[in-house]
């Protein structure tokens, strides 16, 4: 059975870091993409083979989606912190084409990220 566990969330303070995880278990993802949500919005998209990247607009040039291939796990970090990166954070894998809120083969249960201002 294939899984998605996220942690690393909590509270911090506008400006802070935190450091999300996404251990993927039951299978192996080489041909998948993995992505972070908020929202129901887009975050940021890895592929686990060529670790190319794409983010939204709005974390670009403060969060970095990363994975470690030996370790199936997906991460986001996520530095210079705003109050509205308030939100729920889930990760996501789809087969050959990045995930999105709609179209995915996984999704994970969610973390939550508090931004005090």
């Amino acid at each position: 059975q294939v899984r998605l566990v996220e942690s690393g969330g909590g509270l911090v303070q506008a400006g802070g870091s935190l450091r999300l995880s996404c251990v993927a278990s039951g299978q192996t993802f080489g041909a998948y993409y993995m992505a972070w949500f908020r929202r129901a919005e887009f975050v940021a998209q890895i592929s686990w083979n060529s670790g190319s990247t794409k983010y939204a607009d709005s974390v670009k040039g403060r969060f970095t989606i990363s994975r470690d291939i030996a370790k199936n796990t997906l991460y986001l970090e996520m530095n210079n912190l705003k109050p509205e990166d308030t939100a729920v954070y889930y990760c996501a894998a789809r087969k050959f084409l990045p995930p999105t809120v709609n179209d995915h083969d996984y999704w994970g249960q969610g973390t939550q990220v508090t931004v005090s201002s």
